[in-house]
């Protein structure tokens, strides 16, 4: 029974702090202490993890282009290269590549950062200053990973789409300029509404559940370890899982 009763006190865990945290965020951006935490919060999130997210949306399109291109060249249709990686990037895996990164990098540090303040009893002393540990500790972290994604998604499609227009030109022969024509000029507008609504979900739940995690940490040193591995564990399947739902929403 407590096996079962162990995901459901999770989830209602994550609920409430993702209710508090949303709660605070105007306290966030109306206080000057609260802007600057935000604005720390922002350059770990996004700058930080430019290199990482730079090399995996480069190697990602790179992929995606030599895949796709070598199905193309059977039909002798690689001028639908560009489109066809574009269109991946910007409905999908930009998004996915962003989420992954941010949940690696980020959560995982959120998710140390948080359950080592709780086993030291840093947090218990927050809470007798009277300094309310999901205004000052969550709320931040929260909000800047949903700023920071979508910017991080819509660079990742266009790093990717870049390293998919040099595969393009060594390997099957497409001029670059013909590629990029052809992935902006066949995109919509819907695929990037939708990529950028995948990566503010995708930075919502990686947000949430490594607060979650780190705030819920128990048994010293060993406890930050297991809630660590667990934050990035269940945010990669909560970004499979919210991924395909806004696909099937949408498509």
């Amino acid at each position: 029974m407590s096996s079962i009763l162990k995901p459901v006190e999770a989830v209602g865990w994550a609920g409430i702090v993702a209710a508090k945290a949303v709660a605070n965020f105007p306290s966030v951006l109306c206080r000057r202490t609260g802007r600057e935490d935000l604005f720390r919060q922002l350059y770990a999130t996004g700058i930080r993890t430019l290199p990482v997210v730079t090399v995996v949306s480069l190697f990602m399109g790179m992929i995606l282009a030599l895949q796709v291109g070598l199905e193309l060249a059977r039909f002798n249709q690689e001028t639908l290269l560009g489109a066809a990686v574009m269109m991946t990037l910007l409905r999908e895996m930009g998004a996915f590549c962003c989420g992954i990164c941010l949940a690696a990098c980020v959560g995982s540090a959120i998710a140390a950062e948080l359950g080592t303040m709780k086993v030291n009893e840093e947090i218990d002393a927050l809470v007798i200053l009277r300094i309310p540990p999901m205004r000052f500790l969550a709320a931040p972290r929260i909000l800047a990973l949903i700023l920071m994604a979508p910017v991080l998604a819509f660079y990742c499609c266009i790093i990717g789409a870049v390293g998919g227009g040099f595969v393009g030109a060594t390997q099957f022969n497409v001029d670059f300029q013909q590629y990029m024509s052809g992935a902006f000029v066949m995109s919509e507008a819907k695929d990037l509404y939708v990529g950028i609504l995948k990566a503010t979900v995708f930075g919502f739940l990686v947000g949430v559940i490594s607060v979650a995690e780190g705030l819920g940490t128990t048994r010293g040193a060993t406890g930050v370890g297991k809630s660590t591995q667990r934050a990035v564990i269940v945010s990669f399947l909560a970004i499979l899982i919210s991924g395909y739902m806004v696909t099937r929403l949408f498509y």
